[in-house]
């Protein structure tokens, strides 16, 4: 099965040749595979960069560019929407994602039968951030999770695989990937949590900023719960051939 490992990033120019030697060093002898990298509107040299490494051996990553920045969620949709393979791996650009727990992740997956729904969410249960950032996303995962019952201890983690196909099905709308895990799951998907690897940002600056979305989240969360009560295609039973 071919795999497309889909990376939204906004300035992270010093990120990229580290993080892509890692995928390769971590999937080429396991994958059919290749990288979308969809830079969302960076100011920086990302686009550049990323289209040097492509020139200089990388053959396998592709780029694409948004004019102006519109957001992760629909980043991570342009690269998904643009990738050749069933199953799709997502990470930060960051590199706080370690691409050595693909693989692990990868075995999981294969154990789904052809045309499944699923999910498989790392959870970086040793965070290196700072105790204020482990604090905030400690208590909007746990808002999230009692809230919408989405299985999942970590949804903010990058590092997820799903089908293609899978993604393509769920309503799109923008902050969407917060909420991957519930959506699969509102669409009859099994969710799978996997302890993975986190570590230290080398380069650059984060984008999390808890107080300038925590609005926008609740309206998000508010709307997905909306769609979970509104889903009744798992509560149909079909008892033969002629009735619905």
């Amino acid at each position: 099965m071919r795999i497309s490992v889909v990376i939204p990033a906004k300035n992270e120019e010093e990120n990229l040749k580290p993080l892509i030697e890692e995928i390769y060093r971590a999937l080429t002898d396991v994958a059919n595979f290749e990288v979308i990298y969809v830079d969302d509107g960076s100011t920086d040299k990302t686009f550049e960069n990323l289209l040097y490494l492509k020139a200089s051996g990388f053959d396998r990553v592709n780029v694409l560019r948004h004019k102006h920045s519109v957001g992760q969620s629909t980043a991570i949709w342009t690269g998904v929407s643009h990738a050749d393979g069933e199953l799709v791996v997502t990470l930060d650009a960051d590199g706080q994602n370690d691409p050595s727990d693909i693989p692990n992740l990868l075995t999981m997956a294969s154990q789904f039968p052809l045309g499944s729904h699923f999910c498989i969410a790392g959870h970086r249960k040793n965070r290196k951030d700072t105790a204020w950032k482990r604090f905030q996303s400690k208590l909007a995962n746990s808002v999230r999770s009692k809230f919408l019952n989405d299985d999942t201890h970590d949804t903010g983690c990058g590092l997820k695989v799903f089908p293609k196909q899978t993604f393509l099905e769920l309503p799109y709308f923008d902050h969407m990937h917060r909420f991957l895990p519930a959506l699969i799951r509102r669409q009859g998907g099994i969710i799978k949590v996997v302890d993975v690897n986190h570590r230290d940002r080398r380069f650059g600056k984060s984008k999390y900023n808890m107080l300038g979305r925590l609005g926008v989240g609740l309206i998000d969360m508010a709307g997905v719960y909306w769609l979970q009560k509104r889903n009744k295609l798992n509560d149909v039973v079909l008892e033969n051939e002629e009735s619905i």
